[in-house]
């Protein structure tokens, strides 16, 4: 049986050890949030299998959900070789969006070209609680572009972020998901099922689960 698109994100991530798992060495993440999970899809372009895999599965996003766009952008800096990929497959001009605008120059947080009046799909490696991908988005309508859906390799899944997400009324788009992550993991003995379900209680109350393991 073939694999889904879903599960063979999911191995490429596990294959490269983009994901991994440390119930007991939990990390902090910029927002608070103590992890007993870690994602570092930087590595990707490390590895070309996994890597054009990834692009592939986002290109297929955008055919299967007729997404609609004149100009691809990538959020730095996770996102920007995703986007620049994704941009010279489908002849789209392509632009990044800058964390802060340039302290020097032109100060521009957008760079590439003009998105102005021009449909814009937002491309991000990660979605954690969703503000820089927000961040991003609010950049390029500040600049007269029309954003509507923003793609993924994979999110958190916490229900702020979903929130936010819909309340800026933007639809995610992901390759994969932790669910999927997980079972695959726990198939490889990537972790014990005891530290499974550590990882599942955190799932369940992310920014309370610090304060009962660390």
């Amino acid at each position: 049986m073939s694999m889904s698109l879903t599960q063979s994100i999911a191995k490429a991530l596990l294959n490269i050890k983009a994901v991994g798992f440390s119930p007991k060495s939990p990390i902090t993440f910029k927002s608070g949030i103590v992890s007993p999970v870690y994602v570092d899809n930087r590595q990707l372009i490390f590895h070309p299998t996994e890597w054009h895999a990834v692009v592939e599965g986002f290109h297929t996003t955008i055919t299967k959900n007729a997404l609609e766009f004149d100009v691809m952008a990538g959020v730095a800096v996770g996102g920007v070789p995703h986007s620049s990929a994704l941009a010279y497959i489908t002849d789209k001009p392509s632009v990044f969006i800058r964390k802060e605008a340039k302290g020097h120059g032109k100060g521009n947080r957008i760079e590439g070209g003009d998105v102005n009046g021009k449909r814009v799909l937002l491309v991000e490696d990660l979605v954690t609680t969703g503000g820089s991908s927000l961040s991003g988005v609010e950049a390029l309508r500040d600049s007269g572009a029309i954003v509507t859906d923003v793609l993924a390799i994979v999110s958190y899944g916490f229900i702020e972020a979903q929130e936010a997400f819909k309340n800026a009324d933007l639809r995610l788009h992901t390759l994969t998901n932790f669910d999927t992550i997980q079972d695959i993991a726990l198939s490889q003995k990537l972790f014990t099922s005891e530290e499974a379900q550590i990882i599942r209680e955190w799932f369940n109350d992310p920014h309370s689960w610090g304060t009962k393991y660390v």
